[in-house]
């Protein structure tokens, strides 16, 4: 299979990471997902990932705490799973740099742009840790930033469901799932694909969005490639 894309940004969740424990890091499951990833690398597809934190924390659901706190901590549970996704990649023998939006050059490199761009030119995968940086955005919206920042040719979104429906399939088993639908679509029916800060930001750069289950890793390698495997998510369809 010849892939499709040249350029990627890989969404990851934190609860990917976590296997059937849900809480933490299962390097078993990271070990399988990242074995695509290198698939992709070796394809000569340059591959940027973005990870969740809520396998250890989510400053939503942090109850009376102050808000802002509640998301540095978050970021900083967004630096965990970097550092545990790169450790998988580097002994699968795969180069990676991980850049972070709040700096700690301790671990990590501060995020900087062309510096991603050239990690990425020459084959390394970059991952981006803490998010945007800022309180109050989602992982998701630092995906579409980042995508948009490193021109990426897409952004997928690997979820623990195989695409994007009409209501929750997990709940409503006549649910409807889309083969592709318009950014402006998702907004209007507010569908949980991204959060409306992540999906407005990609329909005002003509930015695409895939989404796919993520219960089997190799399909991050299908859909690299271009395989009819979950929703698409475009302006114009």
């Amino acid at each position: 299979m010849q892939p499709k894309y040249k350029r990627i940004l890989l969404k990851l969740s934190g609860e990917s990471l976590a296997g059937e424990n849900k809480h933490g890091i299962d390097f078993d499951v990271v070990q399988k997902i990242c074995e695509p990833i290198k698939k992709c690398v070796e394809a000569g597809v340059q591959v940027a990932v973005v990870v969740g934190g809520g396998n250890f924390w989510r400053g939503r659901s942090s109850g009376e705490m102050d808000r802002t706190r509640a998301d540095h901590m978050g970021m900083l549970a967004t630096t965990i799973n970097a550092l545990g996704v790169a450790d998988a990649l580097e002994a699968l023998g795969v180069e990676v740099r991980v850049q972070t939006a709040i700096s700690m050059r301790q671990v990590a490199e501060p995020y900087i742009r062309n510096k991603a761009i050239a990690h990425l030119n020459r084959g390394k995968v970059v991952i981006f840790g803490c998010g945007t940086g800022n309180p109050f955005f989602s992982t998701d919206t630092a995906a579409a930033l980042r995508a948009v920042e490193i021109e990426a040719d897409v952004i997928m979104k690997a979820t623990m469901v195989d695409g994007v429906y009409d209501s929750d399939p997990k709940k409503n088993p006549d649910a409807k799932k889309f083969e592709t639908i318009t950014h402006q679509d998702v907004l209007n029916k507010g569908l949980a694909v991204m959060d409306s800060t992540a999906s407005a930001l990609c329909k005002d750069n003509d930015l695409p969005i895939l989404v796919f289950s993520i219960d089997d890793p190799e399909n991050i390698y299908r859909a690299v490639c271009g395989e009819n495997i979950g929703t698409v998510v475009k302006n114009e369809i």
